[in-house]
């Protein structure tokens, strides 16, 4: 913005701007960043400058509260029963963020432990209070049957083993949260909740974003078409990841498209809220990096949905870090820039009123909070009230079908109708 523009010309500009948002989905969020703004170039307060005529008198206040508790003070909510969840695989993503997350939970605990390391589990049981009878691995998995504590598993593995113990799982009788992808193949996902709909369990797949407040205010504003209609979508979610990793390794189903290139694909369907009805993508292997034997380092896709709209992604398992994606509308575009990390997102919003305007852009300040928390607790209403998870097996299902046309176009060289 600059500064040498008219002070009364910029007061009417974001004047305009604020009554322009205060119409659409963007609402108080919005309004609260452009007043800021206005703020940090107003007159700075005369009061009590020495020499002025008129002092500013001196305020008395209470300097201790009237009670012994403060009034403010947030107290614990008490709930009736919290849901007992088995955790299957204590790798990286278990140990730093799933099991941490627990004593930010309302209605989710940890009584079981699933690992092929009996001494690592056996420390975290005790990290995490559960009871060393608790602690299984790979060949005893099916016993948790006998185990009335356990309600719900949260399968943390590998993708080429997602299908296997999810279906384990609920033939056990227990409800399942799967990290996602889904599993290695469309089929494998048919498996899967065909499985959970004869065990008559709940099956949901971890989309953590669809829990998490700023990507939920981006999925409101683009309903509502704050900004108009979404005309293009992009993304980048790209990272690198160093040898010896399961991600780098077909026989466990790895490769960028599922792993990162998931999270494009499923972000472009809670903003543009279509499925897309063909890919075409590309993809590449530099032969002189011994990492990309097996899968390729980097893909990029273009998918085109029935209203016109076209998302263009990439995702790569060889570069340096970018998770963003932003919504082009016609007067204006949405933007979370780091839209997909445990933490740190940050979402903003640009307008444009009219072709020769001059556009404004404004952040959306909306609190975080632990992601892994809030889906965990999700499922635990879920399996408490008996209602259908936010992201069920069916979303797991259909973002896979798109990695595998992806995969396909890639390889044929042209575009795969989905």
């Amino acid at each position: 913005m600059n500064l040498s523009t008219n002070h009364q010309s910029q007061g009417l500009n974001r004047r305009e701007f604020m009554k322009q948002a205060s119409a659409t989905g963007a609402g108080t969020a919005l309004a609260m960043a452009s007043e800021t703004q206005v703020s940090l170039l107003a007159a700075p307060d005369r009061t009590d400058v020495p020499g002025d005529e008129i002092q500013t008198p001196v305020k008395t206040v209470p300097l201790a509260p009237p009670d012994k508790q403060s009034p403010s003070l947030v107290l614990p909510e008490l709930v009736e029963r919290k849901v007992g969840w088995a955790i299957v695989g204590l790798g990286q993503l278990s140990l730093e963020e799933i099991l941490p997350a627990f004593s930010q939970c309302r209605l989710t605990q940890p009584v079981a432990l699933v690992s092929g390391h009996p001494d690592k589990a056996r420390l975290l049981a005790k990290a995490y209070g559960v009871k060393e009878n608790a602690i299984l691995d790979y060949d005893s998995f099916d016993s948790m049957v006998e185990n009335k504590e356990i309600e719900v598993v949260y399968i943390v593995l590998p993708n080429s083993m997602h299908a296997e113990f999810t279906i384990r799982a609920l033939q056990a009788g227990k409800h399942v949260i799967c990290e996602k992808p889904m599993a290695a193949s469309v089929e494998e996902c048919h498996q899967m909740i065909a499985a959970a709909e004869k065990a008559n369990r709940k099956l949901m797949i971890a989309y953590r974003l669809h829990y998490e407040p700023l990507n939920r205010k981006v999925m409101e504003m683009c309903s509502a078409q704050a900004l108009g209609k979404i005309k293009l979508f992009s993304s980048s979610n790209c990272q690198n990841v160093q040898a010896p990793n399961i991600r780098l390794s077909t026989k466990t189903a790895g490769g960028p498209v599922g792993d990162v290139g998931v999270y494009s694909i499923n972000a472009a369907r809670y903003v543009i809220g279509e499925e897309p009805v063909d890919v075409y993508a590309v993809e590449h292997r530099p032969a002189e990096d011994p990492r990309f034997a097996e899968v390729p380092e980097s893909v990029a896709f273009v998918l085109r949905y029935p209203s016109g709209v076209l998302a263009h992604c990439e995702c790569s398992f060889g570069t340096a870090g970018s998770q963003r994606y932003r919504a082009v509308c016609e007067d204006g575009f949405i933007e979370m820039d780091p839209a997909f990390p445990y933490r740190g997102l940050k979402l903003s919003v640009s307008r444009t009123k009219g072709s020769a305007g001059t556009p404004e852009k404004a952040d959306i300040p909306i609190p975080q909070i632990n992601q892994f928390a809030a889906e965990m607790d999700h499922f635990s209403e879920c399996i408490l009230k008996n209602k259908d998870p936010r992201t069920p097996g069916s979303m797991g299902l259909a973002d896979m079908k798109i990695v595998t046309a992806i995969r396909e176009s890639a390889r044929t060289g042209g575009p795969v109708k989905i």
